[in-house]
């Protein structure tokens, strides 16, 4: 299990108005980008490399 004490959290500024339902993600980690639920934030996050993270992103933004 991955290292998360000192992520820093954030949200999407897309994220709008929808009740809190959304994802957030703490890239400030080293060599790590973490992905949770922020209805849940005691709960698990998805871990990635920036570089999955990153492709990942781009394949996001291509498809809206």
């Amino acid at each position: 299990m991955a290292e998360l004490t000192g992520a820093q959290w954030r949200k999407s500024t897309r994220s709008g108005d929808n009740n809190g339902a959304c994802v957030e993600v703490a890239d400030n980690l080293p060599d790590l980008v973490a992905v949770r639920d922020s209805k849940d934030p005691d709960g698990p996050a998805l871990t990635f490399s920036p570089t999955a993270w990153t492709a990942f992103v781009q394949v996001a933004k291509s498809a809206s």
